[in-house]
């Protein structure tokens, strides 16, 4: 086996604390897998290895955390080698190089019986096919993975029983697959990956089979699970809206290497190479920012007891029609016009006070900017104020600051139209 630049750090870098670690992964293809990994090594692109030794390159050195009860999405179009990389993780595919740790435990040093007891107890899969025994009614489904441990009919069944519960087919216990919808037979390989509770959750495209009406239910579905089960995830995908809406953080392959991983909003905003930057552009910003995002620091904030012609200093220095006043504590008071602040300074008058404060609508911010439109288009000469918990002021966001937030290369985002 080759030896590769960073296998020296693969069990130095904390894989205890995570509940997934994959450290330089590679799985390659064909009759001579050492000659490949050598010509990696050496600089070759997958393309001249297949040609030169017909070997062919899954994954390209991959490595990521996954922490304990986090979605984590690897998405990519067909061929990226997402299906394989989820493969490898418990090993029904030998990767070729590389270590695989699940809370700290590598699974590449793992016998086969070790390897059992670990795709029994502490994970469960979940793939695209619904793979249930037809001639099995959906209780024994459930079940099967209990039954194979030697668990008694009777406490696999009330197991099964509870778990179905949960997926919310309680009453189907006794119906076979062919008498269900396509989302409720999923519900059944949901169940049957949960009823032994692992910690771990591989779903390889669980969903992607699924009409779109169904399939969204099913993404809610899961999310929902997720709020009262808190487990890992490590989900396969090729749909980016998918992706985006489920993961806490999102991997995207192409070509068998993992080009970026981030939370949506950086994949979406700060794309890392021109493949990703292709793959996100037709995304709707609107519905991955928050309004913290597109709020502008440009506005005058003053503080209530601020003098006139201090105020009127900063509008002219900001070309601004409004200030913005808050307390000591920087809690949001309201808003006040430039032309009264202007007519106030002419009067000769020293202090705010007379003026009349205008409310502003409060947001907080991690409200989606899709939800600020129509507040905005309600009283357009009336900003939205963003503010955090406590009521402290964090930004404002007007029509030019949301658009400019979302605009990319100069075009106006979706949500803005609506």
């Amino acid at each position: 086996m080759v030896s590769l630049s960073r296998e020296a750090q693969d069990k130095e870098m904390g894989t205890e604390d995570y509940a997934i670690s994959l450290r330089n992964l590679y799985k390659v293809f064909g009759p001579d897998p050492d000659q490949a990994m050598q010509l990696l090594s050496e600089g070759e692109g997958k393309d001249e290895i297949l040609e030169s030794t017909g070997n062919t390159v899954g994954v390209h050195d991959a490595s990521f955390d996954v922490e304990p009860q986090e979605i984590f999405i690897v998405m990519g179009l067909s061929g990226s080698g997402k299906s394989t990389l989820l493969r490898c993780v418990i090993r029904l595919i030998e990767p070729t190089h590389g270590s695989i740790f699940l809370d700290g435990e590598d699974v590449t040093e793992m016998d086969d019986g070790q390897l059992r007891q670990l795709r029994r107890e502490k994970t469960g899969m979940v793939f695209q096919q619904f793979a249930l025994f037809p001639h099995r009614k959906v209780i024994d489904n459930v079940a099967y993975g209990l039954e194979i441990q030697g668990v008694s009919r009777k406490e696999r069944h009330r197991n099964s029983a509870e778990i179905l519960d949960t997926v919310g087919l309680s009453g189907w216990e006794d119906y076979y697959p062919e008498n269900l919808s396509g989302g409720m037979q999923q519900r059944v390989g949901l169940a049957r990956a949960l009823v032994h509770d692992p910690s771990i959750m591989l779903l390889d495209e669980p969903f992607s089979a699924l009409d779109p009406l169904i399939r969204r239910d099913m993404q809610q579905e899961l999310l929902d699970l997720q709020k009262r089960l808190n487990k890992t995830m490590l989900f396969i995908t090729h749909d980016l809206d998918e992706a985006l809406r489920l993961g806490d953080r999102i991997a995207i392959m192409n070509d068998g290497e993992i080009v970026q991983i981030g939370t949506a909003k950086e994949i979406i905003t700060e794309p890392a190479d021109d493949y990703v930057a292709n793959f996100v552009q037709d995304i709707d910003r609107a519905k991955i920012l928050t309004a913290v995002d597109v709020a502008t620091a440009e506005v005058p904030v003053l503080r209530q007891d601020h003098s006139v012609s201090g105020a009127w200093q900063e509008i002219s220095e900001t070309d601004a029609f409004y200030v913005v006043l808050t307390d000591e504590h920087r809690r949001l008071i309201g808003m006040v016009y430039s032309h009264d602040i202007r007519a106030q300074l002419e009067n000769g008058s020293v202090s705010l006070d007379p003026l009349p404060i205008h409310e502003m609508e409060r947001v907080s911010l991690e409200r989606p900017v899709e939800d600020l439109f129509p507040l905005l288009s309600t009283n357009s000469s009336h900003p939205l104020a963003v503010v955090d918990r406590d009521g402290r002021l964090e930004g404002v966001v007007d029509a030019s600051s949301l658009v400019s937030g979302l605009t990319k290369d100069g075009e106006v985002p979706r949500g803005a139209s609506q």
